[in-house]
């Protein structure tokens, strides 16, 4: 392993300017092993890093420290449109159709270096994992292996939209995005625009629907361009089917190398990196392996054993020690072809959630715990798929509804929407106001990114309303409480009951409205203890059907009023414990703000709604409409 060579010194090469094939040159930072001040003739292999965000930022300058000094050259580069780089104005977020070409153009300078030896690994979380697979689409010669973390793959199905609704935080990402942009770097008054976005993002959350020109983004056309189609383009059109917006048609032509995925379940692209594993699992010749943790989007490099309200004790912390170490391994064996004891590495290791005895912890968090496992597979081919169907008493049965009639009827208001508490998103984030003197001498020495405050809670959290929660409102209710929320639990469970994989629950609807939304979210229900009298329902997964989109995602088809429909909505997949004595829970209804954005209830085109209507929504739940809940059960389904 590389810890067991001599250490290596740095020197570093700032602001080359790579020239790529139309002639636009990246800023691109490169960290070479040195002894005594000189940079070391190699060859060497090489990590790359690829980023929207500042190369120069400490989360990519600790990478080039650690793997430079282990014998790496490490290549830290700005994207087109972005910071150092030339480019202005064809930045669109993540729908960059350069992207490949730049990361093959990029890779294969590298090769072409005298301190190379032809070897190119990738490397790089969130957007800098989102460039890696289109340049593993176009196969470039001296690309040798990849470790995309926390990434989405269809733009359409897993980040901008999910179930025909869009998901906010793309919204707030934008604002992120805007604030540097090289368009309006000689601007202040533009940058205090977006600025001033950020501090009452909450209320732009709630100005549905946003008009082209009227949002803080315009000072950044090609960004606000994208605001647009992320938020008008319901269906799934040839912009959508862009290669740089939905890399999964594309995935036989990517490049047959080494390959480590990783997520977290209550990260937003659980979905996208355990279905990238798979399908280079079953088309690679060469090494795959999936790391699946109980985490956030930034939690596998955190240093807390909690996500959101809910802890899974000490064994579920990675850090971002652990984390390069387990990739210098990986980069080890793959850009030195030296066998090392990654060889030995289980395809698939997942963090299996629950078991612990729901105590408060220390930090004011429930003990849920869970344990690390290795599978040989993804998804696990001994699952069985088992039916527990909903049921007009508020029951999760096994056995099927015999009742000729048999329905629950509910009223949404998109006035008055079920509140986000946790859940899978990156995040929604305002700038707080500066509240005295001693702020106000503080904030000049920090960037305002470094400023944000979460306005939701991410990850897992007691399903009920508090003061500080956005959208809640007085009286405070449980969300099963509420009369637009439908509860269906079992009864506690007789013994252990593992969900693993993806969960589906299939409705049988009926609207007064030509379009509604409906959602559905797992729930573990905690028994009461001496910490949690009341007991505790902790969210794992949810989704959403928009129910234009109930035929396909191509094309959209209103509802006749009182008509009845088959809807599935697809659930993230997880990994989780129902311990004996708790309750397998799902929760029904048309909302989750502002984690997805609300539908108007009107039919007209989406983002372009003139006004809103209360829906009055409908689950059947009758021996001729079997609505139910389909979960991946690891071993006994007793219950």
């Amino acid at each position: 392993m590389s810890t067991a060579r001599p250490a290596y010194g740095i020197v570093i090469a700032k602001e080359i300017m790579l020239p790529m094939r139309d002639g636009v040159r990246l800023a691109t930072d490169i960290y070479r092993p040195a002894r005594d001040g000189e940079a070391l003739p190699g060859p060497f292999p090489t990590v790359l890093c690829r980023t929207p965000y500042h190369k120069g930022d400490r989360r990519y300058v600790e990478i080039a420290e650690f793997f430079t000094p282990h014998g790496f050259v490490t290549v830290l580069q700005d994207l087109r449109g972005r910071y150092g780089s030339e480019g202005t104005g064809q930045y669109y977020h993540t729908a960059n159709p350069h992207e490949g070409r730049d990361g093959y153009d990029t890779i294969e300078w590298i090769a072409a270096r005298l301190w190379s030896n032809g070897r190119v690994g990738m490397v790089g979380s969130s957007f800098a994992a989102l460039v890696q697979p289109p340049a593993a689409l176009l196969r470039p010669p001296h690309l040798s292996a990849i470790w995309p973390d926390v990434t989405p793959t269809n733009n359409y199905r897993d980040q901008a939209r999910e179930g025909g609704a869009m998901q906010l935080h793309m919204f707030w990402a934008l604002f992120v995005h805007a604030q540097d942009a090289q368009e309006i770097g000689d601007d202040p008054a533009a940058q205090a625009q977006v600025w001033d976005g950020l501090r009452t993002m909450r209320q732009w959350i709630g100005k549905t629907p946003w008009r082209p020109g009227e949002t803080p983004l315009a000072v950044v056309p090609n960004l606000e361009q994208t605001l647009f189609d992320y938020y008008t383009r319901g269906a799934y059109d040839s912009w959508w089917a862009q290669p740089c917006n939905n890399f999964e048609p594309h995935y036989p032509e990517h490049a047959d190398i080494p390959a480590t995925f990783s997520g977290g379940w209550f990260d937003p692209y659980a979905v996208a990196m355990t279905r990238y594993y798979a399908a280079m699992a079953r088309q690679n010749q060469r090494p795959q392996r999936l790391v699946m943790g109980p985490w956030t989007h930034v939690g596998m490099r955190g240093n807390a054993s909690y996500a959101g309200d809910v802890d899974f004790g000490p064994d579920s912390v990675w850090g971002v020690q652990h984390y390069f170490a387990q990739q210098l391994r990986f980069f080890d064996r793959w850009l030195s072809e030296a066998p090392n004891s990654s060889d030995d590495d289980p395809p698939v290791r997942i963090f299996v959630m629950g078991g612990g005895d729901g105590h408060r912890t220390a930090e004011g968090k429930l003990f849920h715990g869970g344990r690390w496992r290795a599978e040989p597979e993804w998804p696990l081919a001994r699952t069985q798929q088992i039916s527990y169907y909903l049921h007009a008493d508020g029951g999760l049965r096994r056995e099927p509804p015999l009742s000729e009639q048999a329905s629950l009827s509910y009223d949404f208001d998109p006035n008055h929407p079920v509140p986000t508490i946790g859940g899978s998103l990156c995040g929604v984030m305002e700038l707080p106001p500066e509240t005295d003197a001693l702020d106000d001498m503080w904030r000049r020495f920090l960037s305002p990114v470094l400023r944000l405050r979460h306005i939701v809670t991410i990850g897992a959290a007691h399903q009920a309303e508090r003061p500080d929660i956005f959208g809640a409102q007085p009286p405070y209710p449980l969300l099963a409480d509420r009369p637009d929320v439908l509860v269906f639990q079992s009864e506690p469970l007789a013994a252990d009951l593992e969900v693993t994989g993806s969960v589906t629950v299939k409705l049988w609807i009926s609207s007064s409205a030509s379009d509604t939304d409906f959602t559905a979210k797992l729930i573990d229900v905690y028994p009461p203890n001496a910490d949690y009298p009341a007991g505790y329902h902790m969210n794992l997964v949810d989704s959403v059907i928009r129910t234009r989109f109930r035929a396909g995602w191509e094309h959209e088809s209103l509802m006749e009023p009182g008509e009845v429909y088959a809807v599935q909505i697809e659930l993230p997949p997880t990994s989780n414990l129902f311990q004996a004595g708790h309750r397998l829970r799902v929760d029904i209804s048309s909302s989750n703000f502002p984690r997805l954005d609300l539908n108007p209830n009107t039919g007209e085109p989406l983002g372009r709604h003139t006004h809103t209507i209360v829906a009055h929504n409908t689950v059947h739940l009758d021996r001729r409409h079997p609505s139910q809940l389909l979960v991946p059960v690891v071993g006994s389904a007793r219950s």
